[in-house]
């Protein structure tokens, strides 16, 4: 624990002050419960389009058996005579049906109607909900042809979300994370909602991209903002909430989506809400860390006494202010001499990176591990609509898997650290991929548990690369690493809405891809420092020595951290 401002006065840390005012109180408890807003939105923009863009069960309509298209039955009696099945379980095809034979009479459907060696296509279809709607059928992107349009949905999704975490991360080191948050939750949201009401696949397409760009990076803020409030133990108690409110966002999202079966109405449910919570989230404050960082030590102690007098603390003393006021100037000036009189910039920062060959290795390392997670989370999650039974219960069921490793992280980080947990759930996942392509895949409820099994351990690999992507960055260069790394992870996400392309070419391809990938990843994690118990590292010299720092630590001269700064 560090000591108090009144026993080391020739030392103010903001770990100190952070004690003195409470580290976690009312104060940051109904901070981080109004950040869960945009963790929630978050999901909500980053899943729409499994059902706003998702395909659907139609047929070819019969004109010689049926009257309209918009009353007749998915499955009726004489289907199997007009239309062929394919696949297991059969369904009808889409879009053929089998030659008809001209008869003097209407409506008289049986094999002898039919000539089945001849099959022609169709441009008129029957739904099996009618009340269902996407833009397959709104937008008439049917049959295999037009399968591109569909899947690019989640591909373009993703292209947004790369070209805003590119720029969203320097301008919230830049200006602040709450501005950022603030920006991507209502700009997000309006766009949304205008989606709703294209006319047009190029429009949707469009707007797709652009809302993207806002809305679905909120979350990697407002987890910064969350983790640069509390204190390092509580970190991720923090992370394990934001998972579980994740994953419960995710499954609402499956409840509205059984409920308005319509994608224009669930896209305005799902986004009306982003727009209503800017005045809650306009009361959250700026990070203190990225404050100091700023030279902005008096909004600093502005909100140091907001949070004490929240948490019922009495004020910090003036004296300890003055002397925690001195020491930060005194800190950025010298850092100022050193660099000749000027604050460094964004790229001359990362300019210095670039020269320590340790830290460029890692930035790498956790590049990839993003894009293994994402690839192999959002795989995953998009094959859950292609399970057999109803693709909404099927959705929910595997986002709420997400919750126990959620709640499991806890126990796991606090017991086997950062670097064992990751490599450990990357090992598992890609394990139960691999197997999948086994015989075991020939045993039902072997081939779903292995499923499962597969998405409880890339979440609970997926919950800790956020925590620890962040504690092994300096917080001038925090959020800017992370949405560079999480960037590079969009790279999978890409990818995973095309597996339905890619089973075409060769069936097991997306298992082994996931499977493979997942262990090689797990393997070279093993690179990575132990960050457990450790400060956040607030300078590129305290990043770079981590590896050295825990091993003090484990020897005894830290205890488990390090005293920062700031």
């Amino acid at each position: 624990m560090s000591k108090s401002p009144a026993s080391a006065p020739d030392r103010v840390e903001l770990d100190d002050l952070l004690e003195e005012v409470g580290h976690f109180g009312p104060f940051q408890l109904w901070q981080c419960t109004l950040l869960l807003l945009p963790v929630i939105f978050t999901a909500f923009s980053n899943l729409c389009y499994v059902f706003t863009a998702g395909d659907l069960h139609y047929r070819c309509h019969v004109p010689a058996c049926e009257n309209a298209s918009t009353t007749a039955l998915y499955t009726p009696d004489w289907l199997r005579d007009a239309v062929p099945f394919h696949g297991k379980p059969e369904l009808p095809a889409k879009c053929d049906r089998y030659h008809v034979i001209p008869a003097s009479e209407d409506f008289v459907c049986d094999a002898a109607r039919f000539n089945q060696s001849a099959i022609e296509r169709c441009s008129e279809f029957v739904y099996a909900d009618p009340t269902e709607r996407t833009i397959v059928n709104d937008f008439n992107l049917t049959c295999e042809g037009n399968l591109w349009k569909v899947t690019l949905v989640g591909t373009v999704h993703s292209i947004g979300q790369f070209v805003s975490l590119a720029m969203s991360g320097i301008i919230s080191d830049r200006f602040g994370r709450r501005w950022t948050l603030l920006l991507c939750v209502g700009v997000g949201a309006v766009l949304a909602i205008i989606r709703s009401f294209a006319a047009s696949y190029g429009a949707f397409i469009t707007l797709e991209f652009v809302e993207a760009m806002f809305g679905s990076t909120s979350y990697t803020t407002a987890f910064i903002l969350s983790l640069e409030l509390v204190e390092p133990r509580l970190r991720v108690i923090v992370k394990s909430v934001i998972l579980v409110a994740y994953a419960l966002a995710e499954a609402v999202l499956g409840l509205l989506a059984m409920t308005f079966r319509d994608w224009r109405t669930l896209s305005i449910v799902l986004f009306v809400p982003g727009v209503l919570s800017i005045p809650l989230l306009y009361t959250t404050v700026e990070s203190v860390r990225w404050l100091l960082t700023k030279d902005r030590q008096s909004d600093v102690v502005n909100i140091l006494q907001r949070v004490a007098k929240a948490n019922g603390r009495p004020p910090l003393p003036n004296s300890t202010l003055d002397e925690f006021y001195l020491q930060q100037r005194a800190k950025l000036e010298a850092e100022q001499a050193a660099d000749g009189g000027k604050r460094k910039t964004f790229l001359q920062l990362v300019g210095e990176t670039c020269q320590h060959r340790r830290l460029l290795l890692r930035i790498a390392n956790c590049a990839f591990c993003w894009f293994t997670n994402a690839m192999v989370y959002y795989g995953l999650t998009l094959n859950s609509v292609t399970l057999a039974g109803d693709k909404y219960s099927n959705f929910i069921f595997i986002t709420l898997a997400e919750i126990p490793p959620s709640l499991a992280i806890n126990f796991i980080l606090n017991r086997f650290g950062r670097r064992k947990t990751q490599c450990g759930s990357l090992l598992l996942s890609g394990l139960f991929c691999l197997l999948a392509l086994t015989a075991l895949k020939d045993i039902t409820w072997l081939n779903v548990s292995l499923f499962l099994m597969s998405k409880m351990a890339i979440s609970l690999s997926f919950s800790t690369l956020y925590i620890y992507t962040a504690e092994i960055f300096p917080t001038n260069l925090r959020q800017s690493f992370i949405s560079f790394c999480s960037m590079v992870g969009r790279f999978g996400s890409m990818l995973a809405p095309q597996m339905p392309l890619l089973q075409t070419l060769w069936a097991p391809l997306p298992m082994v891809l996931f499977g493979s990938v997942a262990v090689l990843s797990g393997i070279l994690i093993l690179e990575f420092p132990e960050t457990t118990g450790v400060t956040l590292p607030n300078t590129l010299e305290e990043a770079i020595e981590l590896h050295s720092r825990r091993q003090r630590s484990a020897d005894g001269a830290e205890k488990g951290s390090y005293s920062s700064p700031g």
